[in-house]
């Protein structure tokens, strides 16, 4: 796929603002761009991905994990979820649950 339109949730959005400078969401654009498909599948979601996306300006540990939902027949991509990885580590069953409802009504 040469292109794909990124759609966030307002969640994502949110949290986005806060954790992420616009050039570093400018160089997650571009790596999911090309790279969409290497993301762990998240079991019990209906085929959300996550990738860990280091920081520039915080060390290691103060990376974020970016949960997405990709169509690439139709050239979507749905940023789903951001959050720090130091502040957890595995979703929920109950947030599972969500992106499998939000998952199912995207395809």
């Amino acid at each position: 796929m040469e292109y794909l339109v990124f759609i966030e949730t307002p969640v994502f959005s949110r949290e986005r603002a806060e954790l992420l400078t616009d050039d570093e969401f400018r160089l997650l654009q571009e790596y999911l761009l090309k790279n969409h498909e290497q993301g762990s599948t998240i079991s019990a979601t209906g085929g959300c991905k996550k990738i860990r996306w280091q920081r520039e300006r915080v060390g290691k540990r103060g990376g974020v994990r970016i949960i997405y939902y990709a169509i690439t027949k139709t050239g979507r991509l749905y940023l789903l979820l951001i959050y720090p990885k130091n502040k957890k580590d595995d979703l929920t069953p109950k947030e599972k649950e969500v992106l499998k409802a939000i998952s199912s009504k995207l395809q």
